[in-house]
Order: C-alpha cells, then sequence, then structure tokens
C-alpha cells in the first residue's frame, strides 16, 4: 500500500480558532480524519506531521526521504513565503510534492503570493479551504502512480 505524508506547519495546531475568515472553523483533526477517510477510499496510507519548528519540519522531510514515501502534501503556512531551508529538504525529495493552502495566497497580501516552495513542488492546490486538502491528497496519489 503506498503511504503519503501530510506536512502542515507553522501555527497549524490553531486551525479553528485562528483567522476563521481565512482558514474556517475546522480544527486540525477534522483536516486529518478527512484526510485519512479519504486515504482509505483511495486504498492509501496518510501519515500526519505538524510543527511549529522549522529545523523539526526539515527533520521530517529528511525522515521522508529515508522511509520512502510515495508523495508528500505540504502546507507549510507562512514558511511558503520564505524557508529556503524547507525548499531545501523538499527538493531532496525524488518523489511528488503538492503544495496545499487554505486560502488563496494569490488573493491576500503581496508578500503571500510569492512561494519558495513553487519551483519544485509538482503543482499547488490553494484557496478551498478544506476541501484543499482532499484535492491535493487526490492530485499527489494520481501523480504517484
Amino acid at each position: 500500500m503506498k503511504t503519503f505524508l501530510m506536512l502542515h506547519g507553522v501555527n497549524h495546531n490553531m486551525f479553528g480558532k485562528r483567522d476563521p475568515v481565512q482558514y474556517g472553523t475546522a480544527t486540525l483533526a477534522d483536516i486529518d480524519a478527512q484526510l485519512h477517510a479519504l486515504a482509505k477510499e483511495l486504498g492509501v496510507t496518510v501519515e500526519s506531521y505538524q510543527t511549529n519548528s522549522e529545523g523539526d519540519m526539515c527533520e521530517r522531510i529528511h525522515k521522508a526521504f529515508t522511509d520512502q514515501v510515495d508523495g508528500v502534501l505540504i502546507n507549510a503556512g507562512a514558511w511558503t513565503h520564505y524557508s529556503y531551508g524547507i525548499r531545501d529538504a523538499l527538493a531532496i525529495l525524488t518523489v511528488p510534492v503538492v503544495e496545499i493552502h487554505m486560502s488563496n495566497i494569490h488573493a491576500r497580501e503581496a508578500f503571500r503570493h510569492h512561494s519558495v516552495f513553487a519551483e519544485i513542488v509538482k503543482g499547488q492546490i490553494c484557496g478551498f479551504g478544506i476541501d484543499s486538502y482532499s484535492l491535493g491528497l487526490r492530485a499527489v496519489v494520481s501523480a504517484a502512480a
């Protein structure tokens, strides 16, 4: 069975409490439950990981390489726009990586319009709220087929 890694970034542990206009009221547990249900339907496994530490995120990406996961979903939050460390860790991976955002980052503040990951990911899904995660899982599973 193929295994995919969902990486949740900085402040995502506060989903459900943080800026409901942009992020809705779903919690991180709600998002993970939706992903696990869809994974079961698709016949794959999803492992979720969240951290507020940039170094820990890089370490988890390195472990994904060592573990030979079949693909990676990442919603790095604000790190998307400036973390070359996470970008370089993702570049080590030889599997499809799909970048996810609940809000439409291109319709928000100017600093959010740029992703330092864009050049190395398979694609980006943004603006569909919690459904961005399901769309992302479908995309990464398809790309890994």
